[in-house]
């Protein structure tokens, strides 16, 4: 066979493209799969694992694959009772998970760090019913107009991978998306992120009104998981009294690990007059300069006002859903006390943001953040993972991948 310089041409190119193909082939194979399992909420208190197409990834889109995600109060309520009326839906907001694929569109998240393949991402909120919110709006409107992944309508045929309670999600950036660049952070950490910001954004409600300060006596109500992280957070800002009352002897001491100063035990005590004396003999004397109530119990919103000072505060961000009315005396809890009350409900972006840094700042002077997560469940269980949030036999309960 006579070879001169245009056979080596053609042999090379043809070589050249069955590498090509080869490669392509084998990435398709060995990196996304064409099917994702998806945890979705199909009935009332009926979490199913199903299997749909994994679509396909557009020049604004980007494809996770989903490494954790937290059960929230909010997932809690859609098993329970679907307040939001979007049975079937796919649930899971508080996720993260590492990029698979990226759009051409896509180099940089919304706080305008570089973002690529093989990065660790979660998202906030869909702003597509709200253009003007933006990471530096300076009138500081929090997110809770907007849509969330894990709470969207299951209505594209073409799309199921809506929630983080899955193996893969597909955030479309043509929707209005917000996601963070967070690569520098672990798993766990990730993973609490979202419950961490609710209570940023509650801790700078309460510094507007110029009464929490360093020395403040601060009650908080509520030690679940958003109260726990009030605590955290005010922590790592140099607070240093502070009071918990719950009724969970458990929780009340793991408040301890998170700060708390002294706890109450509402159990312990017959009626508002003798509980708030508990309080107040648990700040040596005094009332609290300021409180905030997480419970989400209407009954526990009639209590706090009785813990706090005259002059004081009050920061309420119990209540994500209608959880009822609460009974108050206008004149002796707020009037004559001239007591200054903010409500506070989801984050801005800027608090999402700021939330990364108070994780880092946690870890940094060893508050156990982390052990807020005691239970991890696989996807293949994650009826049973809603169920044992639903006993609160934990704190955090978590789906973590396979």
């Amino acid at each position: 066979m006579d070879i001169n310089a245009a056979n080596i041409e053609e042999i090379v190119k043809k070589v050249l493209a069955g590498m090509s193909t080869t490669t392509t082939s084998t990435a398709r194979q060995t990196g996304v799969p064409k099917t994702a399992r998806v945890g979705m909420l199909t009935a009332i208190e009926k979490m199913e694992v199903k299997e749909f197409p994994i679509p396909e990834v557009g020049d604004d889109d980007i494809l996770v694959k989903v490494e954790g995600c937290g059960i929230c109060g909010t997932d809690a309520h859609e098993f329970r009772k679907d307040p939001f009326g979007l049975i079937p839906v796919a649930l899971g907001h508080e996720g993260t998970g590492e990029i698979v694929k990226i759009g051409k569109n896509v180099t940089k998240d919304s706080a305008g760090k570089p973002i690529g393949i093989g990065d660790k991402i979660v998202t906030c909120m869909i702003f597509k019913d709200n253009p003007d919110i933006t990471m530096f709006d300076l009138n500081k409107q929090n997110v809770g107009g907007a849509d969330v992944y894990g709470l969207l309508p299951d209505n594209d045929p073409t799309n199921h991978l809506k929630g983080w309670f899955s193996d893969y999600i597909l955030i479309k950036g043509n929707a209005g998306s917000t996601f963070f660049n967070v690569s520098d952070l672990d798993l766990d950490s990730r993973i609490l992120i979202e419950p961490s910001a609710v209570l940023v954004h509650a801790v700078e409600r309460a510094k507007t009104t110029n009464i929490l300060r360093f020395n403040s006596r601060v009650v908080i109500q509520g030690c679940g998981p958003i109260g726990l992280l009030c605590v955290a957070v005010l922590r790592t800002l140099g607070v240093e009294h502070i009071v918990t009352v719950d009724g969970n002897e458990k929780r009340l001491e793991f408040s301890k690990k998170f700060g708390a100063e002294a706890t109450v035990n509402f159990k312990d005590f017959k009626g508002i007059e003798e509980l708030s004396k508990g309080v107040q003999n648990a700040f040596g004397g005094k009332l609290a300069d300021f409180g905030f109530q997480c419970t989400g119990s209407p009954a526990g919103h009639s209590n706090i006002y009785k813990f706090i000072r005259n002059g004081g505060g009050l920061c309420e961000l119990g209540f994500f859903i209608n959880g009822g009315d609460a009974t108050i005396n206008p004149h002796f809890d707020i009037c004559s006390k001239e007591l200054t009350l903010v409500g506070s409900w989801v984050y801005t972006l800027r608090d999402y943001a700021t939330t990364f840094d108070f994780l880092k700042r946690a870890n940094g002077i060893g508050l156990p953040v982390k052990e807020l997560i005691t239970h991890k469940f696989p996807l293949s269980r994650i009826q049973e993972a809603f169920e044992t949030n639903v006993r609160q036999e934990g704190l955090k309960i978590a789906v973590v991948a396979d």
